[in-house]
């Protein structure tokens, strides 16, 4: 026969494995005890842990006993339970990770063209943070590395599948924007593949893209 001392040890480990509540004849059996005996160990423990302020609670529920945690611990499991949130994209490294998302497979001189702007940088910054991947070589001119989103990009922007994208991207509008801010010449000259003039200095995004 068993100690109380041993007994109780055992239920605690039993209870922690089995994940549930652990049923009072299941216990018994397992310890080769008296189902009221192993009844009242349990209640035991239950006033153990109730007494000295444990963050575990031991919980009753039709006869079977199992691990619950402390009510008023509540606050603390929801902030740890509480997704990290992603470190924030700039506004270019955002705009190129949506063109790659929709696009995809898609060359860095599509993305410029749509974008307007040469965006070799950002692109290597996706790359550093695995949003992005190189996913082949195109069959054009030269053969230029083709890029597709992540399994990282669909985990931290919460998608199961690129399915879940929104089905209207705003390229039309993206491009009108670019257009108005003097670009508009400089993506058609991307699409020949000769700029013929000096790129507009990156932004105040690009730099903190770079650096980062």
């Amino acid at each position: 026969m068993y100690s109380n001392k041993t007994m109780k040890s055992a239920l605690e480990t039993m209870m922690f494995m089995w994940g549930g509540p652990l049923a009072v004849k299941d216990a018994a059996e397992v310890l080769e005890a008296d189902k009221k005996e192993v009844r009242e160990l349990f209640k035991e423990l239950q006033n153990e842990y109730e007494q000295e302020g444990r963050g575990i609670r031991i919980r009753e529920v039709d006869d079977a006993f199992g691990f619950v945690t402390h009510v008023e611990n509540d606050i603390f499991v929801k902030k740890l339970c509480t997704p990290v949130r992603v470190r924030r994209l700039s506004q270019a490294a955002l705009e190129v990770l949506a063109i790659i998302a929709y696009r995809q497979p898609v060359t860095r001189s599509e993305i410029d063209s749509i974008r307007g702007i040469k965006s070799e940088r950002v692109i290597d910054g996706l790359l550093d943070k695995e949003l992005i991947e190189v996913t082949g070589r195109s069959e054009g001119v030269g053969r230029p590395l083709i890029y597709g989103t992540t399994s990282e990009f669909l985990r931290k922007f919460g998608f199961a599948s690129l399915k879940d994208l929104p089905e209207v991207p705003e390229y039309e509008e993206l491009r009108r924007e670019r257009e108005e801010e003097g670009y508009g010449q400089l993506a058609l000259d991307f699409e020949s593949g000769d700029t013929g003039r000096e790129e507009p200095a990156p932004t105040e995004d690009e730099k903190m893209e770079t650096a980062e």
